[in-house]
């Protein structure tokens, strides 16, 4: 039967969905944790960047400058690394509904089979009772005729 050509594609199908699936789990997890990276940061400098004590030294002032600059630049690094996530978690996105589409289209096309193979043994059991049917008639016609006539 076709319909059962078809169940090992189908698995196959099923579980790379599956798959997919859990990348995209995995991906978004990764990026939540790398946005929370950088939502820390952020805070971060946002309270280094309010004025401390008085700063008197000129070496505390530029050691302080400095140490922003750093920040800034991991800032800047870190939300780099939040948009490469988030464009992975995109691209595994679209895998998924690709994979869900090819699953559902073979989904479909199974049942189409199941359906007319069902038709097609209701069919022929309809086919069968009319042929048993018939045969009886036949017979009970046959019985008449030989029977003598009393």
């Amino acid at each position: 039967m076709r319909s059962q050509r078809l169940d090992p594609l189908l698995k196959v199908k099923q579980q790379r969905q599956d798959d997919v699936a859990r990348r995209v789990a995995e991906q978004d997890r990764v990026l939540a944790e790398q946005q929370a990276r950088l939502e820390a940061l952020r805070r971060y400098a946002d309270e280094y960047a309010t004025p401390a004590s008085a700063m008197t030294s000129p070496a505390l002032l530029a050691n302080r400058l400095a140490f922003r600059e750093r920040l800034d630049a991991a800032i800047a690094q870190q939300s780099r690394v939040v948009d490469d996530n988030r464009h992975k978690g995109d691209v595994e996105r679209t895998r998924l509904l690709l994979a869900s589409r090819e699953t559902h289209v073979l989904e479909k096309l199974s049942n189409s089979y199941r359906a007319e193979e069902a038709r097609v043994d209701e069919k022929r059991s309809q086919n069968e009772l009319d042929d048993l049917g018939a045969r009886r008639l036949r017979n009970a016609a046959q019985a008449d005729e030989t029977e003598p006539a009393q």
